[in-house]
């Protein structure tokens, strides 16, 4: 059995502003980067293998967080959203024949104009699950995480999340083969003691 625990990037200025990124390759803002400096990986978890992906806020939260460079896998890029990057969650959600819907409400074939749906997302991300051969960290964002969370917790975009990601947060599931299996309670980051 392999563990696999996920952290979300931190902070950007188009999070802040309720703007969809996707593949958007948008840096971690000043506050954020402040932020994940305070804070570290705990035991045994400071010594798994450690990947994420390949957009810059991914890549630059596993260095500050675990003080080395990861690995990067393009599996691990968000959703794209296509037409809809770069707009905001709310405005699309108040335009009347968008096509915008709540996540609840998506299943696995929801797609953004121009975007990739859940099930392709979830196509890319499965080889890349099946290929780890050592507990592992990924740094990635919260499109990638619902895919393998919804797995673990059998759940199709069809009403409430069994699950609510946050930052600083390590979200662990155990693979065994097809398995997935969650841990109820996602993992805190630890603070480091600042000089």
């Amino acid at each position: 059995m392999i563990r696999l625990a996920l952290l979300r990037h931190g902070h950007t200025a188009w999070n802040r502003a309720g703007q969809i990124q996707g593949r958007s390759d948008i840096p971690l803002d000043d506050a954020a980067r402040a932020e994940l400096a305070q804070f570290a990986l705990p035991r045994p978890w400071d010594q798994a293998a450690l990947w994420s992906s390949p957009l810059s806020r991914a890549v630059e939260t596993a260095e500050l967080v675990a003080g080395q460079p990861p690995k990067t896998a393009p599996n691990l890029t968000e959703m794209f959203w296509g037409d809809w990057e770069g707009k905001k969650g709310l405005e699309l959600k108040g335009t009347p024949n968008s096509g915008f819907r709540d996540i609840e409400q998506w299943g696995w074939d929801y797609r953004p104009p121009g975007g990739e749906t859940p099930a392709e997302v979830w196509a890319r991300i499965k080889p890349w699950i099946a290929s780890l051969e050592h507990d592992t960290i990924a740094v990635c964002h919260i499109g990638i995480m619902r895919m393998i969370l919804a797995r673990a917790y059998h759940w199709n975009f069809d009403g409430p999340a069994p699950f609510r990601i946050k930052r600083n947060r390590l979200f662990v599931v155990e693979i065994d083969g097809d398995s997935l299996t969650p841990w109820t309670e996602p993992l805190r980051l630890l603070k480091r003691d600042m000089p």
